[in-house]
Formats: C-alpha cells, sequence, structure tokens
C-alpha cells in the first residue's frame, strides 16, 4: 500500500484515481502530477515501484497545498469571514447555504433535519351544521 501525505492509497485502483483520495487533488490535478513525474495513469497502485511512490509524493509536497494544510487555509478564511462579517461569514455561522441557493424547500443538508415546531400537529377540521 503506497502512503501519501499520510493517507494510505487503495491498492487495486489505478494511479489516476487513487491519487484523488488526497484532499485537495482531483483528477485533473492528478494526471498533471503523474505527466510531471513521468508515470502511466493505467498503473495500479500495488504495482508502483518505491522510486516512483517517491518521486509522487515529493511532486505533491512542492508544488500542491493538500490534506492539513489545505484545511487549515480553508477554515482560516471562513474565520476570516465570519470576524469581518461579511454576508458569506454569517451564512457559515448560522450553517445555511452560502452561495445563493434557495432555502424555502431544499437545503436540508446544510440545516439538518426539520424542526418540529413549525409543524401543525392534529388540527381538527370544523365541521359546518
Amino acid at each position: 500500500m503506497a502512503r501519501i501525505e499520510g493517507v494510505l492509497l487503495p491498492n487495486e485502483k489505478r494511479v489516476e484515481i487513487g491519487l484523488t483520495y488526497l484532499f485537495g487533488i482531483g483528477l485533473h490535478r492528478s494526471r498533471e502530477i503523474l505527466e510531471q513525474t513521468k508515470v502511466s495513469p493505467d498503473v495500479r497502485i500495488k504495482n508502483l515501484s518505491q522510486d516512483q511512490v517517491a518521486a509522487i509524493s515529493k511532486c505533491i509536497t512542492q508544488n500542491y497545498k493538500v490534506e492539513g494544510e489545505l484545511r487549515k487555509e480553508v477554515t482560516i478564511n471562513i474565520k476570516r469571514l465570519q470576524e469581518i462579517g461579511s454576508y458569506r461569514g454569517t451564512r457559515h455561522k448560522r450553517s445555511l447555504p452560502v452561495r445563493g441557493q434557495r432555502t424555502k424547500t431544499n437545503a436540508r443538508t446544510r440545516k439538518g433535519p426539520r424542526k418540529a415546531g413549525n409543524i401543525v400537529a392534529n388540527k381538527k377540521m370544523v365541521s359546518k351544521k
């Protein structure tokens, strides 16, 4: 098993896909890294040599922010937005959608489960006589 930036990459995946398990590396960036290190994207991770793994990890640490460093930067940016009182910062504080999505319906992932107080329970219909 290859270990890059503290993340175990799955053995059976192609290198191109396996690198996307690192936070901050998508498919496009993965292909860039493999092109720079001259490693075939079709090779399985279990078939990589130690030299190839070392070259890939060296390329990643020198050229890209990934994992803990990137997560730290993202949280600092969010805290900065909250401290200056920007609209985006207040949306982050209230854990509401930040980028202009509607919230009257949907947004349940961000808002969490429905609150019980908003539902009128057992409302009885008055029958006319």
